[in-house]
């Protein structure tokens, strides 16, 4: 099994990206970051705490204690519709893979967070807005059924715009998918948290994202069924200031809890330590 360090450096030598910049402004506070420094503090800026959204890679690293096995790491999607646009869908697919350097919009595989094993999935918002196709929903189904077979919790990070259209009703289907893939981890009686990062909006928000035992998000993550511009230019009225934060949807007693990117890790461990230790006592 590789080690963290290891398989990041495997999947960095697939990346194909330009070198970015050394310097980043910050859409909260407009604060010149430098680029270096930002990474070593998590993606979150060093003034004003804006939590920019992260790669999956770097989240997982972030997370897991020493050694990562990813699963279904070359699983790629066909071309169902044969889309046609201004580029292919396997046009598309091929310079998201080159800018995100990823396969697809999530990693899945297993792992350790605080000493106890866990299987970990993560979207990446980088790879096609996180949308969900039959990959997606195939990843995080696999990881569900996986983790009841080998008795481990699951965890699960959202960051997605929705169904991905290229895949019409084959990407709605996936909805259905997750959802009942998780009733093998509650069959099995294994605890299921999930924590919604910016964005987590449209299928994946009325699926898996909000069927957690325990589900936290991030601050100031847009989370929502639909965007604030999308009900915007539906409903044409504007939307109270701070609609679809998650703290907007905390405060409507759709989560447990916002917690700060340094403090996931630890709450993270806290949780799965009290999940074993009742389940031992139950057993």
């Amino acid at each position: 099994m590789p080690s963290v360090g290891d398989w990041m450096r495997g999947r960095k030598r697939q990346e194909q990206r330009g070198e970015p910049g050394l310097w980043v402004k910050c859409p909260g506070c407009g604060e010149m970051l430098y680029r270096k420094d930002l990474e070593l503090n998590l993606m979150v800026c060093m003034k004003c705490s804006h939590h920019f959204r992260m790669p999956a890679v770097d989240r997982i690293a972030s997370l897991i204690d020493g050694e990562f096995a990813e699963i279904a790491a070359d699983l790629t999607p066909g071309d169902p519709l044969g889309w046609a646009d201004v580029k292919t869908y396997p046009q598309k697919l091929a310079a998201d893979r080159e800018k995100a350097g990823v396969i697809e919009a999530v990693l899945a595989g297993f792992g350790a967070i605080g000493g106890i094993d866990v299987g970990l999935a993560v979207m990446d918002f980088f790879f096609r807005g996180g949308t969900m196709g039959a990959v997606v929903g195939e990843k995080i189904a696999m990881l569900f059924e996986e983790c009841a077979l080998r008795g481990v919790p699951a965890v699960v990070f959202t960051a997605s715009g929705g169904a991905r259209m290229e895949e019409g009703l084959i990407a709605l289907m996936q909805m259905a998918k997750t959802s009942a893939a998780l009733t093998k981890l509650q069959d099995a009686r294994l605890p299921y948290i999930c924590v919604l990062t910016d964005p987590t909006t449209g299928g994946v928000s009325a699926s898996f994202a909000f069927l957690g035992d325990v589900i936290l998000a991030e601050p100031n993550a847009v989370i929502g069924f639909a965007g604030p511009r999308v009900i915007e230019q539906s409903t044409r009225e504007k939307l109270p200031k701070g609609t679809n934060s998650s703290e907007f949807v905390l405060q409507h007693g759709m989560l447990d809890a916002i917690v700060p990117r340094r403090a996931l890790r630890p709450a993270l461990a806290r949780l799965l330590r009290l999940y074993a230790g009742a389940r031992e006592a139950h057993d």
